[in-house]
This record gives structure tokens, C-alpha cells and sequence, in this order.
């Protein structure tokens, strides 16, 4: 009522000559309804992703780790909400400074109001671009999970997750999607989060498995995952809200979170029947996991393009990133032998490089004006700015979250005694057990 009152007064004034059009222009607020109800209900969507994650990870380890698993991605729904009101949100996308990092400008959300803001939500309120935006800081140190799951102690767990959000995500969030951030100047292209989400967290889980070493046993006395019905759920719950992940980033209710949506369910149906059937071949035999994970690994590597390429674009990212991630982990890790727990680097790490780097192959201005045409359509060059990002995000995440794991294990360890390992999380970090019985 207080809007529709201060319109009323504004024409009312205009009426009579005090007031100019162009100032009542400037001062009534163009919220798109419709757009507003979008992104709510994506925020939504993006938030439900993190149980789902939680549900994904929880149902692919030991019955003993299951609840550590749920709480670490459920305290995260907390944790990062708090330090994005903070100042997360301040420093990804607040007033630009030199390109490299937002100013506390925006800290505990002062500025940060009911009216669009016009570098980010023209057609929305300011705030609501805020929450979207938390969403995606809430589930990205969740992905990270899957590299040291079973393994790291709550505690470092909780440091860490603040500190990575402090010193990686912030940073690379405003370098790709801030006004002024030197990747976005570039004309690097990440319509929902390959580079800021996925390498970031991917190479991030590389390295915590590294830094971590192997699970107590692995790989000689590793059981199966406990419930591959918790895992399949999760993976519908992440498929299923991941239209908000990539849709919603278009920030509109319009033809261009069409496209996204269109072009995100097209690549993972294709990427989990492109695993299955490799499975087939190598395997004889296709499996529920690698049809979820391939799936998984079909969303992830659509998640930077989906903005910016066609249906059958999407077709070749889907079937590439399945044989591309199936690589990785069914040979380059069992060759390496690190212990990536539950392939976060695997998928979500080689996943989003081979999609931020499809961006430049496969994009194409007829489906986005605001994007860039890749290889296919004459410009080599998107190829090369979308590698430059790759490198720069994967240099700067592997450095500085090996700096913050050598931080953290110096002041209170980073893993469980072999005792609590061998009882298991659940019991040895929250007093709590997921089944009656444990194995």
C-alpha cells in the first residue's frame, strides 16, 4: 500500500507542475513482478540444492560418516548466510575495487534496500539479487565436501569453510559477475557459475585431498555407498533445483531463462545417458551411479554456457563432459591414486573447466546479445579469454586453499585421530548415529 500511495502522490504532484516526469521516473522503483516472483522462487530452488548435495554425498558414504555429512552441508545453510550479511556479499559484488575485490561499502547489508539496483537488478529488488547470490556462496564450499568426506574434523571444517569463503569465493565471485572485476572486463563468460562455483570448489577438493591423504584403508578395505536411494534422491533434488541455479541467473522471467532452462535439462539427460552407456561398453554393465553422477557432471558442465549457447550446443557439452569426467575418474584417479573421496574434483573441478572452455567453443550472440559468438561462429578469441579465467581461477583456488588448509592444521588439525575415523564421524564429532546399527 505504501508503494501505490507514493505513486499516487507522485502523479498527483506531477499533475500540478512540481514535479518533473523524468524526476518521478527516477524515483518510483521499476520492479518487473514477474521477474521478482522468478527469482524468489529460484533462490528457493538454488537453497533446496544444498540438502539435496547433502542427501547426494550423505547416501555415497559409510553408514557411520552419514551424519557428518548432512550436518556439514546443513551448518553451511547457516554459517555462509551469516558471513554473506556480513560482509560476503560486500566484498563480491560492492563498489569495485581495482578489479580485484568489492569495498565494505555494502557490509551487514547497509545500501542494500527494496529498490533495484542498476549494475544488478534493474528489474528487481536490490536484496532479493542479494539472497539469490547467497545461495550460490552456501552450496560452493559444500561441493568441497565430497574431496575430504569421512575424514576432517567439524571444527577445522567450520574455520576453513569461512576462510575459503573469505579468500577464494569472494574474490573470484567479483573478479567473473562484479562491475569491475577484471575477468568480467576481459569478457569472460559465466552465465551461472562454472568458473566461480565449480573450478573454484573442484580444484579446491583436489587440493584438501591431497593436503588430507587417503581414508584409513583406502582403497583396499572401502565399502560401497550405504544407500544409493539417498543418492539418487539427492541427485533429483540437485537436477530439480538447478533450473533455479541456471534459469534464475538470467535475473528475468523472459526468453533468456528459457533457453537456460531448456539447454540445462538437455545437457544432463544427454551427459547421464552418455555415462551409462559408456559404463555399458567399459563395464558391461550400466550403473545407477554413473547415471547420476553423469547426470551431475552434465549440470555442472552446462552451468557457464547454458545463457549463452543453443539446444545442440548443450547436446555436445553433455556427451563431452561424460567421457571427459569418466576419464578422470575411473582412470586418471585409480593412477594417481589420491584419495577424491566422492569425485568433487572429478566432476564438479574437470566438469566446469570443460564447460567454461565449451563456452568458447559453443556460444553463439543469437541466443544471448549481451554474450559473444565462439570458435563455431568465427571468434577464436572467446576460446582463449574463457582459458585465460580457467587458469587464473584454478592458480589462485589451489594456492590459496593450501595456504588456508596449512593455516588451519597449525592451529587445531585438520583430521580426526584413526580411532574416531575407524568409529566413525557420526558417533566421534556430533554423538549421533544415522542407523541403529553401524558397519
Amino acid at each position: 500500500m505504501n508503494r501505490y500511495f507514493k505513486k499516487f502522490m507522485l502523479s498527483a504532484l506531477m499533475l500540478f507542475g512540481f514535479v518533473s516526469a523524468a524526476s518521478a521516473q527516477a524515483v518510483v522503483p521499476k520492479i518487473d513482478t514477474g521477474d521478482t516472483a522468478w527469482v524468489l522462487i529460484s533462490s528457493a530452488l538454488v537453497l533446496l540444492m544444498t540438502p539435496g548435495l547433502a542427501f547426494f554425498y550423505g547416501g555415497l558414504v559409510r553408514k557411520k560418516n552419514y551424519l557428518s555429512v548432512l550436518m556439514q552441508c546443513f551448518f553451511l545453510m547457516g554459517l555462509i548466510t551469516l558471513f554473506w550479511v556480513v560482509c560476503g556479499y560486500s566484498l563480491a559484488f560492492g563498489p569495485d575495487k581495482g578489479g580485484l575485490i568489492g569495498s565494505l561499502d555494502w557490509a551487514f547489508l547497509k545500501g542494500v534496500g527494496l529498490d533495484p539496483n542498476p549494475d544488478y537488478s534493474a528489474t528487481i529488488p536490490h536484496q532479493l539479487f542479494m539472497v539469490f547470490q547467497m545461495m550460490f556462496a552456501i552450496i560452493t564450499p559444500g561441493l568441497i565436501i565430497g574431496a575430504f568426506a569421512e575424514r576432517m574434523k567439524f571444527s577445522a571444517f567450520c574455520v576453513f569453510s569461512l576462510l575459503w569463503a573469505l579468500l577464494v569465493y569472494s574474490p573470484v565471485c567479483h573478479w567473473v559477475w562484479a562491475v569491475g572485476g577484471f575477468l568480467r572486463v576481459s569478457g569472460a563468460l559465466d552465465f551461472a557459475g562454472g568458473t566461480v562455483v565449480h573450478i573454484n570448489a573442484g580444484i579446491a577438493a583436489l587440493v584438501c585431498a591431497l593436503v588430507l591423504g587417503k581414508r584409513k584403508g583406502h582403497p583396499s578395505r572401502m565399502s560401497p555407498p550405504h544407500s544409493l536411494p539417498f543418492a539418487v534422491l539427492g541427485a533429483g533434488l540437485l537436477w530439480f533445483g538447478w533450473f533455479g541455479f541456471n534459469a534464475g541467473s538470467a535475473l528475468g522471467a523472459g526468453s533468456l531463462a528459457v533457453n537456460a532452462f531448456v539447454t540445462t535439462h538437455i545437457a544432463a539427460g544427454v551427459a547421464g545417458v552418455t555415462w551409462g552407456l559408456i559404463e555399458w561398453v567399459v563395464n558391461k554393465k550400466p550403473t545407477m551411479l554413473g547415471t547420476i553422477t553423469g547426470a551431475v557432471a552434465g549440470l555442472v558442465a552446462i552451468t557457464p554456457a547454458c545463457g549463452f549457447v543453443d539446444a545442440m550446443g548443450a547436446i555436445w557439452i553433455g556427451i563431452g563432459v561424460s567421457v571427459i569426467c569418466f576419464f578422470f575418474v575411473a582412470v586418471v584417479k585409480p593412477m594417481l591414486g589420491y584419495d577424491d573421496t566422492l569425485d568433487a574434483f572429478g566432476v564438479h573441478g574437470v566438469g566446469g573447466i570443460w564447460g567454461a572452455l565449451a563456452t568458447g567453443i559453443f556460444a553463439t550472440k543469437a541466443v544471448n546479445s549481451a554474450g559473444a559468438d565462439g570458435v563455431l561462429y568465427g571468434n577464436p578469441g572467446l576460446f582463449l579469454i574463457q582459458l585465460k579465467a580457467v587458469v587464473i581461477t584454478i592458480v589462485y583456488s589451489a594456492i590459496v586453499t593450501f595456504v588456508i588448509l596449512m593455516v588451519v592444521k597449525l592451529i587445531m588439525g585438520l583430521r580426526v585421530t584413526e580411532q574416531n575415523e575407524s568409529i566413525g564421524l557420526d558417533v566421534t564429532e556430533h554423538r549421533e548415529s544415522a542407523y541403529t546399527l553401524l558397519d
